[in-house]
């Protein structure tokens, strides 16, 4: 069994068994930053670089595949270079996530993609759908949301997601496109792991936003010991690289980066995978 399932089963045992002896001590640590339950285990900072919407052939895709450090390359399913972006990304040693399109708020439900998940599902399809993504997307290892500002705050739609993602031994990225997000309650009562998106990269695409950015990344890190960042391969995919390509050297002088599955191995003694509020 690989190294990042090992340390996703063995983790998802210690939530159920966390959850079930110790409810006090869980729900404080949900109210609280995860740094301060063990300040003296987790002292070294570290950067994860996550890039969204892998599988349709999209501006920057080689370009990111070819950063100088390992990414988290999130494919979207069912499109044309679904396998074959898996594929490279799985084959240069980047973590692979099922971006999973998740209907917003706003917005028109073509833009999602085939196999979305909307919210006039039944269980049954909702749970089909996420099935068929994760028997699409070869190598990965997670799960995260693909626009979903609607779904990722839905209960009843979510339950189904995670539950069905802790079956097939992945964690779970809240990329957070709303606050009000389930995400973290729901994967805390079932005992899956659960990592949050703290910097988007490129909600503005330009260069000089882009690199803007990658100083809220340094400004998180001042305050945190884990900060996870997401950018993008399409309309804003080539100044996104280009920016990163020139700020890795920088970033690595003050932190490790680490793929996603890294951070889940490297969280086996806390009693939650969480982000640092």
């Amino acid at each position: 069994m690989p190294r990042w399932k090992r340390a996703v089963a063995v983790l998802s045992m210690t939530l159920a068994i966390t959850a079930a002896l110790q409810p006090t001590t869980l729900k404080a640590a949900v109210d609280q930053p995860s740094e301060s339950l063990q300040p003296s285990v987790r002292t070294e900072k570290t950067v994860s670089i996550v890039i969204d919407d892998f599988g349709n052939g999209m501006a920057g895709t080689e370009e990111m595949l070819k950063l100088p450090v390992k990414i988290t390359a999130a494919v979207m399913p069912f499109l044309s270079t679904t396998k074959k972006d898996a594929e490279a990304a799985y084959k240069l040693g980047h973590d692979v996530l099922i971006h999973m399109p998740m209907e917003p708020n706003h917005g028109k439900k073509s833009w999602l993609g085939p196999g979305a998940i909307t919210a006039d599902l039944s269980d049954a399809e909702v749970r089909e759908r996420v099935e068929a993504a994760i028997a699409d997307v070869p190598h990965a290892v997670g799960m995260n949301n693909h626009m979903g500002s609607k779904i990722t705050a839905d209960e009843r739609i979510m339950r189904i997601v995670l539950t069905v993602c802790k079956e097939r031994g992945l964690f779970f990225l809240d990329s957070k496109t709303n606050y009000r997000s389930v995400v973290a309650k729901l994967a805390q009562e079932i005992g899956l792991p659960v990592l949050e998106n703290n910097v988007f990269l490129d909600d503005v695409y330009t260069a000089e936003h882009i690199s803007k950015q990658v100083n809220v990344i340094r400004k998180h890190m001042e305050t945190h010991n884990r900060t996870i960042t997401i950018g993008h391969v399409g309309s804003p995919g080539l100044k996104t690289a280009a920016v990163l390509q020139q700020s890795i050297p920088g970033l690595q002088a003050e932190a490790r980066i680490l793929k996603l599955s890294e951070l889940i191995g490297a969280s086996i003694g806390d009693p939650l995978v969480m982000p640092n509020p």
